[in-house]
């Protein structure tokens, strides 16, 4: 009996076990080589002045390259450009990007390998009086709207000053001189990756080496009504023939985002054909504290996406795209209907963002999540295969007992 109970029940913990493993290997092993360099191409004896700065990092592949570009020149705004070569180099006419915003003071040669450009540009910081408490923007009174902080306008941290070379992250710092900003800042920051993996910090977004990561955070600055919210401008810069739409997936499992089971992607695709060829991802979800717990969650949620018609203040947009460029903006708002809890509460709130190349990265069952899968669906599979054997072994065992005839 217990040669055939094994015979049965082998297989089929094969089967479940084998497709968890399945699970759990189908992590992406692409890798990318990355560098970091401030101000490309810059010699002396031109000197940059203070609030002026450009960080590349370069992610070489097999047999492409990805180039991020990160300036504080006018509104902060982070450029991505993909190219079919290990040898694209980027090109940067100082005196001319320091003077003038005209096109093509900043490319990337050979020109011919280009295959996709798109910029995302910090444009303003919204603050509003919600007296109703619906944390809804677009449901507020113009009245109840303070003026908007133009980022453009902000004094910025030198890029040198906060340049991680190993870590691949750079972080950005500004404010203006206000009352407000007296001691408050606005800061991103940026982090490349050469491979797959997730961001130990809350939102713990899983990005791959076709993406960067900018988490942006507004800290200690005065808000201007007891009942403040924020909520966070930006555009993307596109070639023409591009559109873009924001699309809202749902996961049953929030195990690195606890409490929250959305993902939202803003992608890019070809005007009549198939497949995305850059995006920009988040989690709808917010923090009230640098170092959060649960209760410090706070969901956001973003406006409908609306087309721009001017490029934004940056000087990297500027001197990069042309002037027939597809511009879209749309505005992240933080906090949730009834929330008791404003800004000046903590004075703090932060948000993160995933911006690549392709494909966004695919949240997958996590192993905690393939295991309980795996015990919940084996378990009363096996229960059910050990009793049908049990059943048939007994009855095969009663017809043996039974005397038969003699011939």
């Amino acid at each position: 009996m217990s040669t055939c109970k094994a015979n049965f029940i082998f297989p089929v913990l094969f089967v479940v076990f084998g497709a968890a493993l399945g699970f759990l290997g189908n992590a992406d092993t692409f890798r990318r080589k990355v560098s970091v360099e401030l101000n490309p191409g810059l010699k002396p004896p031109l000197a940059l002045p203070p609030e002026v700065g450009l960080v590349h990092v370069r992610g070489l592949g097999l047999n492409d390259t990805l180039h991020f570009l990160l300036c504080n020149y006018g509104a902060p705004a982070l450029l991505l450009v993909h190219t079919n070569s290990t040898e694209s180099e980027v090109q940067v006419d100082w005196p001319a990007f320091l003077n003038r915003s005209l096109p093509g003071r900043l490319r990337v040669e050979p020109q011919s390998s280009v295959k996709y450009s798109s910029a995302l540009v910090f444009t303003r910081v919204w603050e509003y009086d919600d007296v109703n408490n619906t944390a809804d923007p677009q449901q507020t009174a113009e009245s109840a709207f303070y003026p908007p902080y133009e980022l453009q306008n902000f004094i910025w941290s030198r890029l040198n000053a906060t340049f991680n070379q190993s870590d691949h992250t750079v972080t950005l710092c500004g404010g203006e001189k206000t009352e407000s900003f007296l001691n408050g800042t606005l800061c991103l920051q940026f982090s490349a990756f050469e491979s797959e993996d997730r961001d130990k910090p809350w939102p713990s977004l899983l990005h791959n080496a076709n993406s960067s990561q900018l988490r942006v955070w507004l800290d200690g600055v005065t808000p201007r009504g007891n009942d403040s919210r924020f909520a966070l401008e930006f555009q993307t810069v596109g070639e023409s023939g591009f559109e873009g739409r924001v699309d809202v997936h749902s996961s049953i499992d929030d195990e690195y985002t606890p409490s929250i089971f959305k993902v939202s992607q803003w992608v890019s695709f070809p005007v009549n054909q198939s497949g995305v060829w850059g995006y920009n991802q988040w989690k709808p979800v917010a923090y009230r504290k640098a170092e959060p717990v649960f209760e410090d969650a706070t969901p956001c949620k973003h406006s409908r996406l609306v087309s721009v018609n001017q490029i934004p203040q940056s000087r990297l947009v500027q001197a990069y795209f042309t002037n027939d460029s597809q511009i879209h903006g749309l505005n992240i708002s933080f906090g949730i209907d009834k929330d008791p809890i404003f800004y000046s509460a903590t004075k703090y709130v932060s948000w993160t963002v995933l911006v690549g190349m392709g494909e966004p990265p695919a949240e997958s069952f996590s192993t905690l999540i393939i295991i309980i899968m795996a015990v919940g669906l084996g378990t009363p599979l096996v229960i059910i295969i050990v009793g049908g054997v049990f059943v048939w072994v007994r009855k095969r065992m009663s017809h043996s007992s039974v005397y038969e005839p003699i011939n």
